[in-house]
């Protein structure tokens, strides 16, 4: 497949470029890349590829002027320093750019009412929005859904378009990964009381631990960010548990920290199981088992449903769930002397 397109002229690239590139007529170009749910995705990525090599920038002015769109897309994440969202925001922006849209970037603090009062007030700056684990009660996203277009990641709400994480099913993986190992006393480090990911995780927890007969103690909540695990590595220890499942990476690597300060040997002493696989926690001490999630697809595959709801508003509520797995590292083993009782 050749790429030089406009390249060799000197000129930017054209939708003919991309199409020569890819062999596909240049009808076929357009809806790839403005309505990418009407185009088989073989094809589809292609083409996206080949935009991208080409540099290729639809011009988005001109969009605006005849569709009175501004060719923006919203980005809301919950704490733009969590790492988490960095591949959200990688996949989305992927996707958007490939798509001729750009991306408006919102951190919405951790709050729900700070994200509600962005988005509207922001609201002519951008065509849809992409509402990642959105700490918006059910009944004020439900609201905004009927008044704005819009896709949610890792939030599942009846009648609103979604991307889903399925981080329970990962988590009862590390239930069965852990009782493998010995343990029968297992905390779970709870995360922010806004999160529903949060209640998923430990509905899930509570599930596989009474397929064997095991009732998980709850601690927390805690904030997400490494600097709450110093706390939760004190409350899990005072539960008196050989196991402990923490709502996200961050957590899990603070509890690390405060556990290495008072000489609790990890895995000897306690074992200890994360969420998300962010970037770095395989650098840990010692490197951390977590549940590996598609990130960065979640996000690509977030931007296309918008993208096709904004083309077709009619089109049924999308729904779309991604697979975890347990990757298993050194900061899980077999339950100590602790485990007796």
């Amino acid at each position: 497949m050749s790429t030089d397109g406009g390249a060799e002229t000197g000129r930017p690239a054209t939708l003919g470029d991309v199409a020569a590139a890819t062999g596909v007529a240049i009808s076929t170009v357009s809806r790839a890349l403005n309505n990418p749910g009407r185009v088989n995705p073989a094809t589809r990525l292609r083409i996206e590829k080949a935009a991208a090599e080409l540099h290729y920038a639809p011009n988005s002015h001109a969009r605006a002027l005849t569709s009175g769109r501004t060719q923006t897309l919203a980005v809301v994440v919950s704490d733009v320093t969590n790492p988490f969202y960095f591949g959200v925001i990688q996949g989305t922006q992927q996707q958007s750019r490939a798509s001729g849209y750009t991306q408006l970037l919102i951190d919405a603090e951790e709050s729900g009412e700070t994200e509600d009062q962005l988005l509207r007030r922001l609201r002519r700056s951008y065509d849809g929005a992409i509402l990642a684990a959105s700490r918006i009660s059910d009944r004020r996203l439900a609201d905004l859904a009927a008044a704005i277009p819009l896709v949610v990641l890792n939030r599942d709400l009846p009648g609103v378009p979604c991307v889903v994480i399925d981080s329970p099913t990962g988590v009862e993986q590390a239930v069965e990964h852990l009782v493998s190992l010995g343990h029968r006393r297992i905390a779970y480090a709870s995360g922010p009381a806004t999160s529903w990911s949060n209640e998923g995780r430990w509905r899930a927890l509570v599930r596989a631990g009474s397929r064997h007969g095991i009732t998980p103690v709850r601690v927390g909540p805690f904030h997400s960010r490494r600097t709450a695990g110093a706390a939760a590595a004190d409350a899990v220890l005072n539960a008196g548990v050989t196991a402990c499942i923490a709502f996200n990476d961050l957590l899990a690597i603070g509890m690390l920290m405060r556990l290495r300060e008072r000489g609790v040997r990890v895995p000897g002493e306690l074992s200890i199981v994360g969420c998300d696989d962010i970037f770095g926690a395989d650098f840990c001490d010692p490197p951390l088992t977590t549940l590996t999630a598609p990130i960065e697809r979640a996000g690509r595959a977030a931007v296309a449903m918008l993208l096709a709801r904004l083309t077709d508003p009619a089109l049924p509520t999308g729904r779309l769930v991604l697979p975890t797995h347990l990757t298993v590292r050194a900061s899980t083993g077999t339950a100590g002397d602790t485990a007796s009782s």
